[in-house]
């Protein structure tokens, strides 16, 4: 590899990673549009569109993820759009070429009980199903323990896998890729434990006024 191939930081594939994110994006949108009811609240809208988001996420980026670093396979090993793809975010994260059992495991799990629980309460926020509340609660829980531990074994060992040498690994995959699954879960979880806790107090008062 040259000089120049060895400073090169935002390339091809740097380009065409982001914007497979940014249409996976808009097709959630898109989406939330066509499913949702006009009067449908922006909470529920935009929850809508992070659970597609995190849908597609799930099964477009990461299933093939699990594909490329199960049976002996690993993605630094593999050829193919994707494997390409899994290579451009290697280079700020080296575990995810070198099919690290800790990160696949929690993608298996990710993929297969995330990415389908997500699928589930979409069906429940599309027929206006309250009971979603409390799968949200169990997702984001889920969500925030995943990224837990993918980080706070490496940064314990003091990040030796990890490239922060310069803002793209750094602030758009390390930070900004992986904190959407922070903020995001975190907003989400506070919603919906009010709107169960506003249940429970309205059916707890209910119930002494008729004792």
């Amino acid at each position: 590899m040259s000089d120049q191939q060895d400073t090169q930081i935002f390339t091809a594939t740097s380009a065409y990673s982001l914007a497979f994110v940014a249409v996976i994006g808009f097709f959630a949108k898109t989406a939330s549009n066509a499913l949702l009811p006009r009067n449908a609240s922006w909470q529920d809208r935009l929850t809508f569109i992070w659970l597609a988001f995190d849908a597609m996420i799930h099964f477009t980026l990461e299933g093939p993820f699990i594909y490329l670093s199960t049976f002996g396979r690993s993605v630094n090993t593999s050829s193919g759009v994707f494997s390409e793809m899994w290579k451009e975010y290697t280079r700020a994260d080296a575990r995810w070429g070198v099919s690290d059992p800790g990160v696949v495991s929690l993608e298996i799990l990710t993929v297969l009980g995330a990415g389908t629980l997500c699928c589930y309460i979409l069906r429940q926020l599309v027929k206006g199903d309250p009971a979603r509340h409390y799968w949200i609660i169990v997702l984001c829980t889920a969500e925030l323990y995943g990224g837990w531990m993918t980080f706070c074994p490496e940064w314990l060992t003091g990040s030796p896998n990890l490239d922060t040498s310069n803002a793209l690994y750094l602030w758009v995959y390390l930070v900004l890729m992986n904190m959407i699954w922070v903020v995001v879960p975190l907003w989400l979880m506070v919603d919906s434990y009010g709107h169960i806790a506003r249940s429970l107090r309205y059916a707890g008062g209910i119930k002494a006024k008729q004792n």
